[in-house]
Formats: structure tokens, C-alpha cells, sequence
């Protein structure tokens, strides 16, 4: 890192903007006492990041400076685009001209050429190039075209036939072989299937978002090599918690288990013990395994399917809490006392067996006693755990935590893997209890690593931005609920408040997604920040390293603090530019795993409706737009009704009421109107309502 830093200054400084660069790694090998390889490799990184960029040859700049900074390309049908810079800063406009042959994706360079209300660029270099595309083969006289399902895309790339053989109306995947002037081509490498099957376009989506089922065979390999039980010597300087009274409560369908659970009765409350996988002691930093890891950053959820961040055989095996087998953990042990107050914590290594296997069914069961189940064996525990939780949620609330009771959709399917309804998913006081568990150990875990200023990753949520805060106030106001004036230090209690006053009411939810859309997206930084929606302080994903990376990360972060009283200077440096990349990655694919899941479950709501056109529904209206509105159904369903088939009326758009107001009729969020389904196309994913009288 040192060379990096060294290299990039000296780069960046007037003097040596414009050196050849073979005598700066020779000045800086000598300067530092490395090899000229070593800088030469640092070199090819900054390179290959886009931190240093080649404005004419041998001729070098640092980004961003002289106007050039790095960007994410946004693609445009009609040719044109923009360029993402990040940050608060508008996007910058790129003429179809001066696009470099980019596509939707592509991480740029751009030279900024105005800036303001209508900035204005040229790309000048590509240094991450997207290398795949998803579409469908087309044929034209004789030659075979691909049509990307990315909309974003304004071309057809010409089919190589060196590829795998294709035939027209495949579903594939391809990869981009990029030509002078944008005169791109492709090569077929993946055939999905036809275009007309559900299930095809299903995976094409998953491939859109690049996502894979399978690992790399070098990963598997490596991942059979690991132990398959507990070794003896693993378990030396552990505390043994093997004899505890611990269990995993999860869904029925759960398969990888990251957390267990124990709860004691003491004289001053509570010793609570939330023990998690100890991926790290299997997962090794820089192992074949771990890069992998890092690059999928999550494991993603579809409603037919899971994408697993690590391979089966440690998922679903030697780092999953399964019942009557002895496994390596993380724990996080809690002297809580009867005002749900943290007043000492210990975070160890630990080994546990899982007493059980719990579902949320059976906890539930047993804890109103509607049926026996087996989790009525741990009923005195599951008690004590309900006591503590709502202690929990009673502290939650009087902080100002915000409770957004928006359910999850669940989809169900028939026996060939066809959707045939949406239901809500259940969210009982089972599921409560163990977020309120994971909650307080990712805040007490924060807490720690945050005072003693060690390198740590956190999940962090801040506040919403005041337009978006005023937006939402005028719109609740609208619906005729009386609401505080906006504080000038935001807090959120001042949405809990809210939020109270409309419960009950039949905009209770719609208002809920209303609050929600306003609220800025959590992410991870290596900078404890606080999470606003929690009212936390402190707060950090610790729970759950078998499907997030951030958790693994931190894993290793505290592992190292246990093992080593002091850290020397580079180390800390060392560990601080990890939590960084594996904040930035993390965000990263965390908002691409969302993208990827959302897209799905679209698709399967328009494929179960598909065959009821016609049919006559009642729904929430849930956003206003001046092109129309969205519709909401019971089953989660979503479709707009565009305002050129509203009834004849001279409609304005009020964006800060969200509402379509005429002479005659109006429209506003939350309100209840009957909808005809006039169609639904799975290809798009979009559903299209009309009014029903």
C-alpha cells in the first residue's frame, strides 16, 4: 500500500503529471529500497482501476484532476448517455458522439467539458468494460444478431461463430468483443433456452445481474480439502459452550444456519448468548475460496432459488449451526439487565452444539401453546427469550426506532415450479425475537470495535435528506393527518410519531412504502456513522458471515483483535484498506443482489397474471407520476395506469402531493380503486391497469 500511496503523489504532483514512466519507478524502487517490479505492478493497478489514466502516450495523469474523473456509463436507447460520478454531483451528459464505444456499465473515464445545470462530457477511456451481455439471437438474411435485453443498449452486436452454435429465439448470454468506434461483437458462450419459457427468463435476468449458480471448479476443489467435523486442535483456547442449552431458529426452507441462540435467567436480568459461524477459521483471507466470497459479496434469494456466497460443502456443512454436531463460533455473550440494557458483553471464540433445529413454526407453536411441537422441549427458554424481546421492542420504540411493517411477499408454486399465488409473508413475535437478538449483538459488537478504535466494518443508515423529509410531510398532510413541524435536527422519532397517528388507518401501508422510499439506502463503511432507522449509534453486521461479506470481514477483524494485544502501524493501515474494499464491494453487490431479486419477483407476479386479462380487481394506488399511476393488489402485483385512458379531464401533476388532480375527478396515493388488467407482459416484466366503473 505504501508503494501505491507513494506512486499516486508522485503522479499527482505538477511536476511529474506528464513524466515517462519508467523513471519514476526507478526513482521510487530507490526512494523505498523495493524492486522495480513491485512498482511496476502498483502501477498497472492504478492503471486498472482508473486512478491514473494516460492522457496521450507516456504522458500521465492522476483521477481525478484536469477535469477527468471516473465514472459509471448510463446508456441511453437513443444513443446519447450519461456519466454517474457519484456523490451528490448531477450526471454528465454524453452526446452520442463522444461516447468512446461505451455501453451501459462501462466504468469510464470522462473529461468533464461544463459543468452546472447542464454539464456536459466526453469519454475518453474505458478501463472497466463490461464483458458480458445477456439477449436474445435474432436473425437477419443469413447473419445472426444479438438483441440485448438491457434496453440501455442502443445496437445489435453480430453473432461470431466461433461461439457455441445458436438458433434463433435462444435466450444466451454472450461475451462482448469490442470493436474501433463501437462496431462491437459477440461471441456466444451460455445458451439459456427459448425466449418464451418462464424459466428461462428467469435465468437470463440472473445472468443480466451476473450471477452464477455454479462455483468455479478450483473453489469446489478447494472447498472439499476442509475439514468436514471439528478438529481437536481447533477447538484449543475456545470456550467450550458444547453442554449450553443453544438453538437455531430459522424458516422451514433455511438450509445454511449462521446463528444460534441461549438465553439464563440472573439475579440483576438476563445472560443472553448469540453464537455465530465461525466462517473465517475456514475461509481464509486470500484463499481461492475467500476471492470468490468476495466477489458475490452476498448470497441472493429468489422465489425458486438461492445463489450461495460460499460453496455448499461449508454453507450448508462445516460452518453451518446444524443440530447434534459441534461447531465453531463467534459468540457474543450479553449480561442484559431487566430494563434490556447492555451492562457487560464478552465476544470469544467459542465451540457450541445446537441442541435443535428450530423453525419459526414450531417456536411459535410452542410459545402460545396452540400445539405441541419439538420446540416444546426449550418452552421455559423460548419464554424467557419472548420476555427479553419485547423488554427490546419496548426500548426500541421509546428511542424512536422506525418500524416500517412492510410484509414480504411469498411466492407460491405448484409442483412443476410454476407461481399460482403471492401471500404476505407471516412476521410473529418467533421472527421478532431474533432480530431484536441480532439487533443488540451487532450494536454491542459495533460498540466495542468502534471505542477502541480499531479497523472495522459498520452498516450504516443516514438520515433522509430534508427534500425528500418535506415531500413526505406534504403528502401525509394531504391525506388529513396533522403532523409536527420538521425539526431542524432530524431525528427518527420524528417518523415514529407519524407513523402512530396512522396506524389503523386504511393508508397505514401505503404510507409505510411512502416513508420508506424516502429513507436514504443503508450501506457499509469503514466509519461508524450511526444507523438512523434504528436509532443506533452504533451498529454493524456481525450475524450472519455464511451470506454476507461484511460479517466474514469483521469476523477476521475481531479474531485478530483476540489473538493480538497491540497492532503495529502498517498493520492497522493494512486492515483499514480491507475494510474499505470490503465496504465498497459489499454496497456494491448488495445493491446488485437487490436489483436482481426485485427484477425476479417481477417477473413471476407478471407470469401469475398473465392468463387473467380482463378480470376486474380492487388495489392501492402507491405512486402518482405525471405519465399516470401505480396500482397496488392484494397479492403485491403492481401496475400502472397511464393517464391517457383516464376519463376526459384536465389532469396537472402536483409531485409534492403526488397527486393527479382534474376539474372532475382526482387521484392521490392511498387511495382505494378498482382496476381492470389490460395486460401483462413477462418479457418486460410489466403489468398495465385501467379504471373500472
Amino acid at each position: 500500500m505504501i508503494i501505491k500511496e507513494r506512486l499516486f503523489n508522485l503522479i499527482a504532483k505538477d511536476s511529474l503529471a506528464y513524466s515517462k514512466p519508467d523513471n519514476l519507478f526507478l526513482f521510487l524502487a530507490n526512494t523505498l529500497g523495493v524492486k522495480v517490479e513491485s512498482v511496476k505492478a502498483e502501477f498497472k493497478k492504478l492503471i486498472a482501476n482508473g486512478d491514473v489514466f494516460e492522457v496521450r502516450k507516456n504522458k500521465f495523469i492522476t483521477i481525478p484532476s484536469r477535469g477527468y474523473m471516473k465514472a459509471k456509463y448510463i446508456g441511453n436507447a437513443k444513443g446519447f448517455g450519461f456519466c454517474d460520478i457519484g456523490g451528490e454531483a448531477e450526471d454528465i451528459f454524453i452526446p452520442a458522439n463522444k461516447s468512446f464505444g461505451a455501453i451501459d456499465g462501462d466504468k469510464v473515464i470522462v473529461r468533464v467539458n461544463s459543468m452546472g445545470a447542464n454539464s456536459e462530457g466526453e469519454i475518453v477511456g474505458i478501463y472497466e468494460p463490461v464483458k458480458k451481455v445477456v439477449g436474445t439471437i435474432e436473425k437477419v438474411s443469413k447473419s445472426l444478431f444479438l438483441e440485448p435485453d438491457n434496453g440501455r443498449i442502443p445496437m445489435k452486436f453480430a453473432v461470431k461463430k466461433t461461439g457455441l452454435a445458436c438458433h434463433e429465439n435462444d435466450k444466451v448470454v454472450a461475451r462482448i468483443i469490442r470493436g474501433e468506434r463501437g462496431a462491437h461483437s459477440a461471441e456466444v458462450i451460455e445458451i439459456l433456452g427459448q425466449t418464451d419459457d418462464v424459466k428461462t427468463l428467469e435465468l437470463a435476468i440472473i445472468r443480466d445481474h451476473n450471477l452464477y449458480e455454479e462455483f468455479p471448479q478450483e473453489v469446489i476443489d478447494a472447498s472439499k480439502k476442509l475439514p468436514k467435523k471439528v478438529l481437536e486442535k481447533q477447538k484449543k483456547g475456545r470456550l467450550d459452550l458444547t453442554k449450553e442449552v443453544m438453538f437455531t431458529i430459522d424458516g422451514e426452507d433455511a438450509r445454511d444456519f449462521d446463528d444460534a441462540v441461549s438465553i439464563k435467567r440472573t439475579k440483576k436480568g438476563y445472560l443472553l448468548g448469540v453464537h455465530i459461524a465461525d466462517v473465517g477459521e475456514y475461509v481464509k483471507k486470500g484463499s481461492i475460496i475467500d476471492e470468490e466470497a468476495f466477489k458475490r459479496g452476498t448470497s441472493t434469494y429468489f422465489p425458486t432459488s438461492v445463489l450461495p456466497m460460499l460453496p455448499v460443502s461449508l454453507s450448508n456443512g462445516i460452518c453451518s449451526l446444524n443440530e447434534g454436531v459441534e461447531r465453531l463460533t463467534l459468540s457474543c455473550i450479553m449480561e442484559v439487565n431487566k430494563k434490556g440494557e447492555v451492562i457487560d458483553h464478552k465476544i470469544c471464540e467459542s465451540v457450541i452444539k445446537s441442541k435443535a433445529r428450530l423453525t419459526y413454526t414450531e417456536a411459535y407453536a410452542t410459545i402460545t401453546g396452540e400445539r405441541k411441537t419439538k420446540a416444546d422441549k426449550f418452552k421455559k427458554e423460548l419464554l424467557t427469550m419472548v420476555e427479553l424481546a419485547e423488554i427490546l421492542e419496548k426500548n426500541q420504540k421509546e428511542r424512536g426506532a422506525i418500524d416500517l411493517d412492510i410484509p414480504e411477499p411469498k411466492f407460491v408454486f405448484d409442483e412443476k415450479g410454476y407461481v399460482v399465488d403471492v401471500a404476505k409473508r407471516e412476521r410473529n413475535i418467533s421472527h421478532r425475537l431474533i432480530e431484536q437478538f441480532m439487533i443488540l449483538a451487532n450494536e454491542t459488537v459495533a460498540k466495542e470495535f468502534c471505542v477502541k478504535g480499531f479497523p472495522f466494518v459498520y452498516r450504516v443508515h443516514e438520515k433522509p435528506k430534508p427534500e425528500k423529509v418535506r415531500n413526505v410531510c406534504e403528502f401525509i398532510k394531504g391525506l388529513g393527518v396533522k403532523i409536527p413541524e420538521i425539526p431542524v435536527e432530524m431525528e427518527p422519532s420524528y417518523f415514529q410519531d407519524i407513523l402512530k397517528q396512522i396506524e389503523g388507518q386504511p393508508f397505514e401501508e401505503t404510507v409505510n412504502k411512502v416513508v420508506l422510499r424516502s429513507m436514504q439506502k443503508a450501506r457499509y463503511l469503514k466509519d461508524c456513522l450511526g444507523h438512523f432507522g434504528l436509532a443506533l449509534q452504533y451498529y454493524c453486521h456481525f450475524t450472519s458471515p455464511i451470506r454476507r461479506y461484511p460479517d466474514l470481514t469483521i469476523h477476521r477483524f475481531i479474531k485478530e483483535s483476540l489473538h493480538k494485544k497491540t497492532i503495529t502501524k502498517t498493520r492497522k493501515e493494512e486492515l483499514l484498506d480491507f475494510a474499505f474494499e470490503s465496504a465498497e464491494q459489499s454496497s456494491e453487490t448488495e445493491k446488485n443482489a437487490d436489483r436482481a431479486e426485485r427484477d425476479v419477483d417481477d417477473l413471476w407476479r407478471a407470469y401469475l397474471m398473465k392468463d387473467r386479462i380482463g378480470e376486474i380487481f380492487e388495489g392501492t394506488i402507491t405512486s402518482v407520476c405525471s405519465y399516470g399511476f401505480y396500482v397496488e393488489l392484494e397479492n403485491s402485483v403492481e401496475g400502472l395506469v397511464k393517464i391517457e385512458t383516464l376519463p376526459l379531464d384536465n389532469y396537472l401533476y402536483f409531485e409534492r402531493s403526488m397527486m393527479l388532480k382534474g376539474e372532475r375527478m382526482s387521484f392521490k396515493i392511498g387511495d382505494k380503486v378498482k382496476v381492470k388488467l389490460v395486460a401483462s407482459n413477462i418479457y418486460i416484466r410489466k403489468v398495465t391497469f385501467e379504471l373500472a366503473f
